[in-house]
């Protein structure tokens, strides 16, 4: 989005990539999608923008059937099990979606089946032989990301048969150097299978003037979208050699499923109309997806690095074939985040892993703080145990709580909890700078850059801290009938402070922006017009205030690596799960 862009009036579609549910998620998948789509369908919903935030578990397809051949359970068994608990971890984080489904419902199954049917009929599919890696120990054709080996490009040596993790471009197995199986790591051999592709290569220049249009994306995202347009694009193979899946709707190929990369992005519109029916509203979606109907939405993809092909290629040609249909208006491809230097792995147990969050004892909103610096919105970013603990410390609990609490317990001791109705002085240099702040806030928001906006959140807060110590209201309450009157002012700006503060705070730290609203006794209609104006116009009460920011100690850092890098295995979530 360019520099002075604003979101504009309209509805607003928040996409979330779909996680996948043959694993439990850590926190590079909390920063790399669900946390800043959540801070940025938060700060849209506070502008009074009608948002809508979707996102669901992808469960269909390769990762599923494989995982459930290793632990020896059924695909209903294992993505029930995990769909609950993906579920219970952004619940915990307060994620805020209007609907979090899953790609094995009917509605999905059946939408996915109606946009094949149409792109097929608008000509954009074709029939083929494949070649495919077939596992004779396993007894089992080999989708793409179950096939591994040495990536012909960068020479990663753990390439995927679909895409190699580490220089980001789309394969194929037999592209790979030494292919392997990943279930046995035995040499497949290679077996003719008939299968369906989708014809990218007539999109080509549509896509490409598509992607060129869009200059308000982000430089990388552009870049690496272009390249791929640049190497030429092949047709795609969209069906597999699996059962558990959506079926392919075309007679000779019903034993066959939809690639998971075909079906998966179909959710978005899939989970948006089961919103819109759960709502008793069936035709709601197409305010954010018909062409026509939709005209003023706008559709953010927030994504990793990984999908970034996907969602500037894939989906949009699928998109373009189908027809009628809107295209994402900004795909906010983010880079990874690694742990202690290091990238973060299941098979390792290295990093931080998110079903342990909840047993940690420090608050969500203290992880949320945290990880939003971590956010890897242009590069990749690390997670650091010492950071933490001083960003906590000195940020979270020393620049914001501190201000805050010192503001609620004057009013409580000093003023009987009571604050008079002040005329404000709007020149008056704090006061200034709360609306300065709120339009630098409004501009890094509407761009997406969701770091620089808690920093800048973060520097009005210290000018908070500032102000109170340089007036010194502990004497001036001691002093004459004008003393006290400073005093009161005083005391009534950085009241006015807080609260602006954690309307700011909201899309960050929600629980914590409630808790103190509740603590100040505010209950604003439309929060962030509120920012910066006269709160009361007549003695205002707030409630006794409590601690609501703790500090870190050593011990309690300690106790938390000890709980929070430890991975269940599968094994143990199913076990639970069928005892219960």
């Amino acid at each position: 989005m360019n520099e002075n862009e604003e979101i504009q009036p309209g509805r607003i579609l928040v996409l979330c990539a779909l996680p996948y549910t043959n694993a439990v998620p850590h926190i590079g998948n909390i920063v790399g999608s669900h946390l800043p789509a959540d801070i940025f369908a938060r700060y849209c919903r506070l502008r009074g923008k009608e948002t809508l935030f979707i996102g669901g578990a992808d469960e269909n397809g390769t990762p599923t059937e494989v995982a459930t051949i290793e632990l020896h359970v059924s695909p209903k068994q294992l993505t029930d099990a995990l769909y609950l608990i993906h579920k219970k971890i952004y619940n915990w984080f307060w994620i805020s979606y209007d609907n979090f489904s899953r790609t094995s419902t009917s509605t999905h199954h059946k939408t996915t089946q109606e946009f094949f049917s149409k792109i097929y009929e608008n000509g954009y599919i074709s029939e083929g032989v494949l070649s495919l890696p077939y596992c004779e120990h396993d007894k089992l054709f080999l989708p793409d990301r179950y096939v591994e080996g040495t990536c012909p490009y960068c020479q990663y040596s753990k390439a995927r048969g679909d895409q190699c993790e580490q220089c980001t471009r789309l394969l194929d197995p037999d592209q790979l150097l030494k292919p392997r199986c990943k279930i046995c790591g035995n040499t497949p051999i290679v077996k003719e299978s008939k299968h369906l592709f989708l014809e990218l290569e007539k999109l080509i220049p549509q896509l490409d003037e598509w992607i060129r249009s869009n200059k308000h994306w982000r430089i990388q995202v552009i870049s690496l979208a272009l390249g791929w347009i640049k190497e030429g694009l092949k047709r795609r193979c969209i069906t597999r050699d699996l059962k558990w899946g959506v079926p392919v709707p075309l007679e000779g190929y019903k034993e066959k499923v939809l690639y998971v990369w075909f079906d998966a992005p179909i959710g978005y519109l899939s989970f948006t109309k089961e919103w819109a029916e759960t709502n008793n509203m069936p035709e709601e979606w197409r305010n954010y997806w018909d062409l026509e109907k939709g005209k003023e939405a706008k559709i953010y993809n927030f994504i990793g690095k990984d999908n970034i092909p996907f969602h500037t290629i894939f989906w949009p040609a699928m998109i373009m074939a189908h027809g009628g249909l809107k295209l994402p208006y900004n795909v906010i491809g983010l880079q990874y985040c690694n742990y202690e230097g290091d990238k973060i792995s299941k098979s390792r147990s290295w990093g931080i892993f998110c079903e342990k969050l909840p047993e940690s004892g420090v608050d969500s909103d203290v992880w949320r703080y945290y990880l939003t610096y971590l956010i890897p919105e242009t590069k990749d970013s690390d997670f650091k145990w010492e950071d933490f603990e001083n960003r906590v410390n000195s940020e979270y609990v020393g620049n914001i709580g501190n201000f805050i609490h010192r503001t609620s317990t004057f009013v409580w001791k000093y003023l009987g909890g009571e604050l008079p109705a002040v005329q404000l002085n709007k020149e008056e240099s704090i006061v200034k700078e709360i609306f300065l702040t709120k339009k630098k806030i409004e501009e890094l928001l509407d761009n997406v850059r969701l770091r620089d906006a808690l920093t800048e959140i973060l520097s009005l807060s210290d000018k908070g801290n500032r102000y109170f110590q340089e007036n010194k209201p502990w004497e001036l309450i001691k002093g004459s009938e004008t003393d006290k009157e400073k005093c009161v002012h005083i005391i009534y700006v950085c009241t006015l402070l807080s609260i602006s503060l954690s309307i700011l705070l909201e899309p960050f730290i929600p629980k914590t922006s409630e808790r103190i609203l509740n603590q100040l006794n505010i209950n604003f209609q439309e929060k962030w017009d509120s920012i910066g104006h006269p709160f009361s116009k007549v003695k205002h009460k707030i409630n006794e205030p409590h601690v609501l920011f703790e500090k870190l100690t050593k011990e309690k850092v300690e106790m938390l690596k000890a709980t929070v890098t430890k991975m269940t295995p599968l094994e143990e979530f199913l076990r639970k799960e069928k005892e219960s």
